[in-house]
């Protein structure tokens, strides 16, 4: 790459914050753009609801496969690069959805179900 190119990665995160959501949610939607998701079928809801689906799968099989920590963030990212795929298709601000999320969640109360943690909307019957 000559002095002044750039490669598709800095084309992807722009001169943003690589920390920031904003930036990672504009690299995402460039990817696609770039590709023609809209276009082409990429952003149908029940086919990222499949991909997703495979990607979890990959998520499982690393943890129970053994197989090493570049390997599950790798996945873990194809995921969260899905997620935020999927609130660019159904346009909806994810990251609204996820403060409102998580403040439903801090006033929940925890149980231990057969010696593991779980915070849930409990219904007992």
């Amino acid at each position: 790459m000559g002095t002044g190119e750039r490669s598709d990665m800095e084309d992807a995160t722009g001169a943003g914050d690589r920390d920031s959501y904003a930036t990672m949610l504009a690299a995402v939607q460039r990817f696609h753009d770039k590709h023609r998701f809209r276009e082409t079928g990429g952003e149908e809801l029940t086919y990222r609801i499949a991909l997703m689906a495979e990607e979890l799968g990959e998520i499982s099989s690393c943890v129970t496969k053994g197989k090493d920590l570049e390997h599950l963030a790798e996945e873990c990212a194809d995921l969260f690069i899905l997620l935020l795929g999927t609130a660019i298709s159904a346009r909806f601000d994810l990251r609204d959805a996820f403060w409102a999320k998580m403040e439903r969640l801090m006033r929940r109360e925890a149980r231990m179900i057969n010696g593991r943690i779980r915070v849930s909307e409990f219904r007992d019957t």
